[in-house]
C-alpha cells in the first residue's frame, strides 16, 4: 500500500511504503532535510513539525529521549519517524538562512525599501 507524504513549504509530495521513515521519504522526493549523523537520532538536525500525527508511529524510545518535551509541539525526528499513513510534515527554515533573511529585512528597513 502506498501512502504519501507531503512536505511544506515546498509542497513536494511522495509516495512511500509503511515503515518508511520521513528523512528516507524526504530523500525520495528530494527535499533537503539537513542531518549530520546519517540518521542515528544523535544530531537532532533532522526535526520536521508534524501537527496531525495519526499518519506517523508513535515515537521510539531514541525519539522520546531526545525531543522530550519538543513532542509536545509536534516535532519529531524525521531520522526516526515512520510513516503509517498520510502525512504532512513542515520542514522548518534553516537556521543560517533565517538569520540571513533576518539581516536582510533590516538591512531593507534601514534602507527605506519597506
Amino acid at each position: 500500500m502506498q501512502l504519501e507524504v507531503v512536505f511544506l513549504p515546498d509542497n513536494k509530495r511522495v509516495k512511500v511504503r509503511s515503515g518508511t521513515t520521513l528523512l528516507d521519504a524526504s530523500r525520495s522526493a528530494k527535499v533537503s532535510i539537513r542531518t549530520r549523523c546519517g540518521g542515528k537520532a544523535a544530531c537532532l538536525m533532522c526535526k520536521v513539525i508534524v501537527p496531525e500525527q495519526a499518519g506517523l508511529a508513535s515515537p521510539n524510545q531514541n525519539e522520546r529521549l531526545k525531543l522530550g518535551s519538543l513532542l509536545d509541539d509536534h516535532y519529531r525526528l524525521s531520522c526516526q519517524a515512520r510513516v503509517c499513513g498520510d502525512v504532512i510534515a513542515t520542514i522548518p527554515e534553516d537556521p543560517l538562512k533565517a538569520a540571513i533573511r533576518r539581516q536582510l529585512a533590516l538591512q531593507a528597513e534601514d534602507d527605506g525599501i519597506f
